[in-house]
């Protein structure tokens, strides 16, 4: 639904007294509901059922000195709910979730303050060409360390995405604050879309969350369609050391999706994570097949994910299954 026409006088005042002539605020929401089975050489633990639930507040209007300021707010109720866990990047607002304010213009680009749910210039691409497979409960507290690795975010970080100078080509920075007990990084992307089908993204960045060592974050994509198939591929590097400790990994993902019908698609993917140092690394891989049947706001979808040596060392070899169905509404 939308709530338009909506003078954002208090959002003006907060900029140095200038005046919004248009604004409008639009309100949208998702929810799902999902069965997930697991199992492997551990005990089966049986089927798990969840739920997710979204309301967005986006609102933005035109300045007097012709530039435009858009907000965006999250409500969720997974923020509040206990679920969360500790590595989980958590704001203190309850249900309070993502929020951040940009401003630009044609001239000037844009430029985005993320209060909380920022993503730095890299790690905003980083998802694997496959969709990020290994997030299906193979990555539990136990074995945390071994999920893939980005460039550092956090609250109420700053990003900048330059204003168009060649057709096709998108370019991109962020700054990640220093904290309590890191030093501050930087990110930096660039995106290539200019031959139809074809999408090719870079983007390099750091993670000092440790002060005096620091770790660079380096990740390629690329995707090409070509009538109803697409393929797709990516590579992140995760290089340097941390208190003496060698942290490199590496992940590397494919895909390849079928879209039989406007509703309906198919495809595979795989991901292989690893840590090449590590003399006691044994690689992660995990692959599985996705379908999916769209119509209207709703999305009902399926997935069967085999990951083999989850533990990731020569002593936790261990072989796990996942299937997955979920029903997902926008509205």
């Amino acid at each position: 639904m939308n709530l338009k026409k909506i003078g954002l006088t208090a959002l003006a005042g907060s900029l140095v007294a200038t005046s919004v002539y248009a604004g409008e605020l639009a309100v949208s929401g998702s929810a799902s509901m999902k069965v997930v089975h697991v199992n492997g050489s551990a005990a089966n633990a049986g089927k798990s059922f969840s739920m997710g639930n979204s309301v967005y507040f986006k609102g933005g209007g035109e300045l007097d000195n012709g530039m435009t300021v858009a907000v965006s707010f999250e409500l969720d109720q997974g923020a509040a709910d206990g679920a969360q866990t500790a590595d989980q990047l958590t704001s203190d607002g309850g249900v309070f979730d993502s929020h951040s304010v940009t401003v630009s213009s044609d001239a000037l680009g844009a430029l985005t303050f993320a209060g909380h749910g920022g993503s730095s210039a890299q790690s905003a691409i980083d998802t694997t060409a496959a969709g990020d497979l290994w997030d299906s409960t193979f990555i539990t507290t136990a074995n945390k360390t071994m999920k893939p690795k980005a460039s550092a975010t956090s609250n109420n970080m700053l990003s900048y995405t330059l204003p168009s100078i060649v057709d096709g080509v998108a370019v991109a920075a962020s700054y990640t604050p220093t904290g309590t007990t890191s030093a501050s990084s930087t990110a930096w992307s660039i995106a290539y879309t200019g031959v139809e089908g074809l999408a090719v993204h870079y983007a390099s960045g750091q993670d000092d969350g440790t002060v005096g060592a620091t770790v660079d974050v380096d990740t390629i994509k690329a995707t090409y369609a070509y009538g109803p198939i697409t393929v797709g591929y990516s590579s992140t590097e995760y290089d340097g050391e941390a208190t003496g400790a060698d942290v490199d990994q590496e992940v590397e993902s494919y895909n390849i999706s079928y879209t039989v019908s406007e509703n309906i698609s198919v495809a595979y993917g795989s991901e292989t994570i690893s840590e090449p140092n590590d003399t006691d690394d044994q690689d992660m891989e995990i692959s599985g097949i996705t379908a999916s049947y769209t119509t209207g706001g709703m999305t009902i979808s399926g997935q069967m994910i085999d990951a083999d040596n989850t533990g990731m060392t020569t002593a936790v070899l261990e072989d796990k299954q996942h299937w997955n169905l979920a029903a997902s509404f926008a509205f």
